[in-house]
């Protein structure tokens, strides 16, 4: 029975989908981004971020296990020392799942799946934001009632003169 044992098992045996998500968490580690569909994502996500939250922590035991689920040198290599460098303060949620719509072939949803420290373009937008701060009010056309109602007395006292 498989009472209460729910995570997307991707149309795939075990073996197969460990190879799987080994591999697109490698391609995540070393490229920062990667295109996939949007159950693979988040099926990646799962697997992924408990590794990252390894990284953490760079001891000889952590390393080992990490290498024991992604069997490659560089990409434990690469995530122990710059990826954790980049997520030392973050609590939690190394990944971003962006949707870019459907498929068209066969109509899945894919996405971007992508580090979130690694978007410059995000990261560029979010320091602009805390720059320029507005706020939506009414300010515009205050002043230039107050200019008007100012230059009434002027012209009456030129006029006066």
């Amino acid at each position: 029975m498989r009472h209460n044992k729910s995570f997307n098992h991707l149309s795939r045996k075990k073996a197969h989908r460990d190879a799987l998500l080994a591999n697109m968490t490698i391609a995540l580690i070393m490229r920062k981004r990667i295109f996939t569909t949007l159950a693979k994502a988040k099926a990646l996500r799962m697997y992924a971020e408990p590794l990252i939250n390894r990284a953490k922590d760079d001891t000889m035991s952590n390393r080992r296990l990490v290498f024991s689920y992604l069997q490659n040198k560089e990409a434990v290599t690469e995530l122990f020392r710059e990826v954790a460098q980049k997520i030392a303060e973050r609590n939690g949620g190394y990944t971003r799942i962006l949707k870019t719509g459907n498929r068209l072939g066969d109509n899945a949803k894919m996405c971007f799946i992508e580090l979130v420290d690694y978007n410059e373009n995000m990261l560029k937008e979010k320091g602009a934001k805390k720059e320029g701060r507005t706020r939506r009010s009414r300010r515009k056309s205050a002043p230039a009632a107050e200019a008007t109602v100012a230059e009434t007395p002027a012209t009456e006292a030129a006029s006066a003169e």
